[in-house]
C-alpha cells in the first residue's frame, strides 16, 4: 500500500531534506512523487542538464527505504523555452496568448514543445530507468487541467491532419458535419480552423471533433513519453494522474494506455454529502481499468486554496475518505504535497507537514493514517470472479465522454447538466449501498443484471447494437430521457428518434416537452470548476410533471417527453398524472429476447430516482452490498472485504459478522461514530 505525496525538494535547502526523510519515516511514508514541476531546475538552459541535486535526493530517499514515483517534469516548460521558441505558447479561442508565469503554458501540438519534452524525458529515463528507488513513473501532470483546448496555429495544423486521418477526404467531412447549413462547405482541409470565437453557435459536428482531437492530442504526448521511458529499459509501471470525471479527456481511451490508473481529487468539506461525489469518482477510477488496483495520487490533508472559502476537513474526515478509496480499489493513498510551500500560488494549500508545525491535528492524522495503512494485510488476489477488485456490482451506469461533449453543446430542447444527472443516478444507488460499475457501450455487459443508460444523447451504431445484445441476452435495461437522439457525428438518423434502440424499446419520442428547469445551487467540483446541484421545488405547472408509477407518485423534471407506443408488446408501467401530458405513457417496458428494456420519459427528482432504481433492482434480483438503515453509512465490497464508513454525526450500530480485516479477530456487530470505519472480511 503506497503512502506519501508530492515532494518538491527543489524548493528547499539541502539541510531540510534530512529532516524531510526523518519525518517521512516517522509518518510511515513509502513513496514520494518527485520532480513534477522541476523542468527549470533540471534543465536551466537548452544545453545544460543538472542532475546532481536529483541524484542526491533519490539516493537519500532510497537509503531510507522510501520509493520514488519519478515524474518526467514536462508539465510546465521553463521560461527560457518560451523566450527562445515562442511558438510553444498556446492561444485561447480569441487568439490571446497564454504566457509563462503560471503552469501548463504549452501548446500540445507544438513541434518545439514535443522535441524539447522528448529530449528531457530521454535524459531522465536514460539516467534513472534502473535506479532501485524508482518504483513508478509519473508522466507530465494533470493533462489538460488548466488548458484543455488550444486554438493556436499549431493546433490548427494538427487538427487538419487529425481530420484527414478520420475522414479521408473533404466531401466526407462536409457530409458528417452538415456544412451545407449556413454556407459552411469546405473546399479543402486547409480552410478549417479550430472552433475559435464566432458570432454565434459554431458547427456542433466540428466542435465535437475538436473535443475528440484535443483529448487525442494530449494522449499522444503521454504515449510519446511513455514509449521513451520503456525504450530506455524501464520495467516499472507508468502512469499519469487523472482528475475524476474530467470532461475534456476521454479517460476510457487513456486507461488503455496507462499501466495503472491514478487520480487526483479534492472534495468540498463544507458539503456534508461530498462523500457521495467521492464514492462516484472512486468507482469510476476502479471501473476504468477493471481488475487492476488504482492509486489516489493526490488529495488534501486539510484545506485547499482554490475555492472562495477553503474549509478545513473535520477530525477523522481525511482518514474516512482515504479508507473509502481503499475500499473501492485503491492500492495507494497520497497527497499534494509533502511539505507546505512557503512561497508561490499554493502556499496556503495544506500538506502532510504543515507550515504550522508538528504540534497540529494535521500531522497527528498523517501519522495515524500511515500506521493504519501499514497494518493492512494484502487484499486476496482472487476472491471473486473478477479478482481482488471485485465490487460485486451487478448494476452498471453507462458513462461516455463523446456523449458528454455532444450533450453539453447549446441549441438543444433543454440544457442538461449531464455530469450532475449521472451523479444523481449514482447517488440514488449509493444511498441504498447497491454496488455500481461504470461502463461504456463497448464494455462487456454480460456480468450485469441491470444497466442504466443516463441521457445518452449520442449513441453510436455499435453502442446501440451492444445494448440490444445485452437485453436480448437476458439483461434489464433502463433508458432515460434524451437518449438515442443523434449518431456519432451529432446528426439525426433517418426515421426520427430512438432509431438505434427502437426494436427493443418499442417506443419513440415525438415531442421532448421541455419544462422549466428546477432551481439550482452553484458550487465547485474537486478541480475547482463550477457545478450545479438541483434544489427541490414544489411550484406547480410546467416546472414538473407528476408520474403515477407502481412504486409511487414520482416528480419528473426538465422534460415531459411525449412518446409513441409502436407495438402491442409494450407495457405501460406509469403515466403522467397532470399537465398537458396527463394520461400519456411516462414509463414503459418491453420484453425482447430473454430480457426487458424500459423507457423513462422524464427525469425523476432525487426521491424518484431512488424509487425507480429500487424497483428495477428488485425486478433484476439485485441486492445491496449490505442493508443499512442510515443513508450516512456507506458499504463497499473489495473481494470478500466490506468497508463500512459512517459519514454522519450520530453513532450507528451495524449487525455485521465476519473477521476484522486488520486484526483477524472475530466480528459480531460494530458501532461506528462519526467518520468511524471498519473493514470486515465476510
Amino acid at each position: 500500500m503506497y503512502y506519501g505525496g508530492d515532494y518538491n525538494p527543489e524548493q528547499w535547502d539541502e539541510v531540510v531534506w534530512l529532516d524531510d526523510v526523518r519525518l517521512m519515516r516517522e509518518a510511515g511514508v513509502t513513496m514520494t512523487t518527485l520532480g513534477v514541476f522541476a523542468w527549470s531546475r533540471i534543465q536551466p538552459d537548452e544545453h545544460t542538464f543538472d542532475f546532481e541535486w536529483l541524484d542526491k535526493i533519490i539516493d537519500l530517499l532510497h537509503e531510507n527505504g522510501i520509493g520514488v514515483d519519478l515524474a518526467t517534469a514536462t508539465a510546465s516548460p521553463p521560461p527560457w523555452a518560451a523566450k527562445k521558441y515562442p511558438g510553444i505558447l498556446p492561444e485561447d479561442e480569441n487568439g490571446s496568448t497564454y504566457w509563462p508565469g503560471s503552469r501548463q503554458a504549452y501548446s500540445p501540438s507544438s513541434p518545439d514543445y514535443r522535441r524539447l519534452a522528448a529530449r528531457l524525458v530521454t535524459a531522465i529515463a536514460d539516467r534513472y530507468h534502473s535506479h532501485p528507488a524508482v518504483v513508478l513513473w509519473h508522466v507530465n501532470n494533470e493533462y489538460g487541467c488548466h488548458l484543455a483546448y488550444d486554438y493556436s496555429d499549431n493546433a490548427a495544423r494538427h487538427f487538419r491532419l487529425w481530420l484527414q486521418r478520420r475522414y479521408g477526404d473533404i466531401d466526407t467531412l462536409n457530409r458528417a458535419w452538415g456544412t451545407a447549413f449556413w454556407s459552411q462547405l469546405y473546399g479543402s482541409f486547409d480552410e478549417i480552423v479550430p472552433p475559435r470565437k464566432s458570432p454565434y453557435s459554431v458547427n456542433p459536428g466540428g466542435v465535437l471533433d475538436f473535443r475528440r482531437f484535443s483529448s487525442d492530442t494530449l494522449l499522444e504526448l503521454f504515449v510519446m513519453e511513455r514509449d521513451i521511458i520503456k525504450a530506455a529499459g524501464a520495467s516499472q509501471p507508468v502512469t499519469t494522474n487523472f482528475m475524476g470525471p474530467f470532461q475534456p479527456l476521454d479517460y476510457w481511451a487513456w486507461a488503455d494506455e496507462v499501466d495503472i490508473v491514478s487520480d487526483d481529487n479534492y472534495f468540498e468539506p463544507n458539503d456534508p454529502f461530498s462523500f457521495r461525489a467521492a464514492a462516484f469518482t472512486r468507482d469510476l477510477m476502479r471501473s476504468l481499468k477493471p481488475r487492476t488496483p488504482w492509486l489516489l495520487m493526490e488529495q488534501a490533508t486539510n484545506v485547499v486554496s482554490f475555492r472562495p472559502t477553503n474549509a478545513p476537513k473535520a477530525p477523522g474526515q481525511m482518514e474516512a475518505l482515504s479508507m473509502q478509496a481503499v475500499g473501492r480499489g485503491a492500492d495507494g493513498i497520497l497527497f499534494f504535497q509533502w511539505r507546505q510551500s512557503r512561497r508561490g500560488s499554493e502556499k496556503f494549500f495544506s500538506a502532510m507537514v504543515p507550515h504550522a508545525g508538528l504540534e497540529t491535528r494535521t500531522w497527528r492524522e498523517v501519522k495515524s493514517l500511515g500506521q493504519t495503512l501499514s497494518s493492512l494485510p494484502a487484499f486476496p488476489p482472487k476472491t471473486t470472479d473478477d479478482g481482488e477488485m471485485g465490487s460485486g456490482a451487478r448494476v452498471a451506469l453507462v458513462f461516455e465522454w463523446a456523449n458528454w461533449w455532444a450533450i453539453s453543446q447549446p441549441d438543444h430542447p433543454v440544457r442538461l447538466d449531464w455530469l450532475a444527472l449521472v451523479q444523481r443516478w449514482y447517488s440514488a444507488l449509493h444511498r441504498q449501498n447497491i454496488a455500481v460499475d461504470f461502463v461504456h457501450t463497448g464494455s462487456d455487459l454480460s456480468a450485469y443484471a441491470l444497466v442504466i443508460v443516463p441521457h445518452l444523447y449520442l449513441l453510436t451504431d455499435d453502442g446501440a447494437d451492444a445494448l440490444k445484445e445485452f437485453v436480448n441476452g437476458g439483461g434489464r435495461l433502463l433508458v432515460t430521457p434524451f437518449t438515442d437522439i443523434v449518431d456519432a457525428e451529432d446528426a439525426f438518423r433517418d426515421g426520427g428518434f430512438q432509431v438505434g434502440l427502437r426494436s427493443i424499446l418499442g417506443v419513440c419520442v415525438e415531442e421532448f416537452g421541455a419544462l422549466v428547469p428546477p432551481p439550482v445551487r452553484t458550487s465547485q467540483d474537486s478541480a475547482g470548476a463550477a457545478v450545479s446541484t438541483t434544489i427541490s421545488a414544489d411550484e406547480p405547472g410546467q416546472r414538473a410533471a407528476m408520474i403515477d408509477a407502481p412504486f409511487g407518485v414520482v416528480r419528473g423534471e426538465y422534460v415531459a417527453e411525449e412518446i409513441r407506443v409502436l407495438d402491442e408488446q409494450v407495457v405501460i408501467d406509469a403515466r403522467y398524472a397532470d399537465g398537458r401530458t396527463a394520461g400519456m405513457p411516462a414509463l414503459t417496458s418491453r420484453v425482447s429476447g430473454r430480457g426487458v428494456a424500459h423507457y423513462l420519459a422524464s427525469v425523476p427528482d432525487d426521491a424518484g430516482m431512488r424509487a425507480i432504481t429500487r424497483w428495477l433492482a428488485d425486478l433484476a434480483g439485485v441486492q445491496a452490498v449490505f442493508e443499512v438503515a442510515s443513508e450516512w453509512v456507506e458499504v463497499a465490497r473489495r473481494g470478500d472485504v466490506l468497508t463500512l464508513i459512517n459519514h454522519g454525526t450520530d453513532d450507528v450500530s451495524l449487525d455485521v459478522a465476519g473477521a476484522d480485516f486488520v486484526t483477524g479477530e472475530a466480528v459480531s456487530g460494530v458501532v461506528l461514530g462519526q467518520y468511524g470505519w471498519r473493514m470486515v472480511r465476510v
